[in-house]
């Protein structure tokens, strides 16, 4: 019998009572629904309708109560004015791939003044492969001013591998990174591989942010909302011995169990990273507290230039 089944059968004598919808707050977003604390009661993967977009820990929801509660919708503000802003943000990033026409023409005619003749039409790619259009003329007539130059396309890196250690060795039993110990074996740290692919993302860019997401299993460990010990670490591949942790940790993220979550990098992380001086992400700590296994690892890097 489970924390939820315990719960899920008091809300709905509750329920039968009177009471139809009690509220919830998300503690974690997982792959199916939202982890809840109700009054202090942690419920795992509490199912979501298609309606409730944009989900995040903090959220306050409306839940049902039954032997399996469900979450009916956000409790809060409008989120229009948010989801306005995001879709401008999209649309404007699509837009600066296009060169802007403002008509096109023709006739049986010449077009009349102010209209110049193309000699030779000529056209390359950029150093972002988009395509580019040059008219030569045969007179001295100013150009078009041309479109501002913006930054680099945001670029995600997914990890070429990731594994665990423990003693000093790869772990055969850890299928995930993994961090702590839960059953006196020893420590374990986990690590996630890039190649040498964020250095040669970044290069000749310069990084405005990095950000990592991250899952964290259910069924290893406390269910408790607990953090991620993060390091850098120098390898592009996986080593036969030993993982060797760099700078850290930092405790940019917690998360419950089946939780995902975005850690944003700090700065001189991003840099290291962005220079190849570090080469992935690792996870390390002592004892069952804050033991845990981890999937994902993909790195988001935006550009300023």
């Amino acid at each position: 019998m489970t924390a939820a089944d315990d719960l899920g059968k008091s809300l709905a004598a509750a329920g039968a009572s009177g009471a139809q919808v009690v509220s919830a707050q998300v503690v974690d977003v997982t792959a199916a629904g939202v982890n809840l604390d109700y009054q202090g009661t942690l419920l795992l993967d509490v199912a979501c309708p298609d309606s409730y977009r944009g989900r995040a820990a903090g959220d306050w929801v409306a839940v049902r109560p039954g032997a399996v509660p469900v979450v009916l919708w956000r409790l809060g503000p409008d989120p229009g004015g948010t989801d306005a802003a995001s879709i401008g943000e999209i649309a404007t990033d699509a837009a600066s791939d296009l060169i802007a026409i403002s008509a096109y023409t023709w006739g049986t005619t010449t077009p009349g003044a102010g209209w110049e003749q193309v000699n030779t039409l000529w056209t390359r790619k950029d150093a972002r492969g988009v395509g580019q259009l040059y008219a030569q003329i045969g007179s001295s007539a100013p150009s078009p001013t041309p479109p501002a130059t913006r930054p680099p396309k945001t670029v995600t890196i997914s990890p070429t591998a990731a594994d665990s250690w423990r003693n000093g060795r790869r772990d055969d039993y850890a299928s995930n990174p993994m961090q702590g110990d839960w059953t006196g074996g020893g420590n374990r740290r986990g690590a996630w591989f890039y190649g040498t692919g964020i250095a040669d993302a970044c290069a000749g860019k310069a990084v405005s942010s990095m950000t990592a997401s991250f899952t964290r299993r259910a069924g290893s460990g406390s269910n408790a909302k607990r953090p991620l010990h993060l390091y850098l670490h120098g390898y592009t591949s996986p080593p036969a011995g030993q993982l060797n942790l760099a700078n850290g940790p930092e405790e940019l993220l917690s998360l419950s169990a089946g939780g995902k979550g975005t850690a944003t990098l700090p700065a001189a992380w991003r840099s290291a990273l962005a220079s190849g001086s570090a080469r992935g992400l690792a996870i390390y700590a002592s004892g069952s507290t804050d033991y845990m296994a981890v999937t994902g690892g993909a790195i988001t890097i935006k550009f300023s230039a």
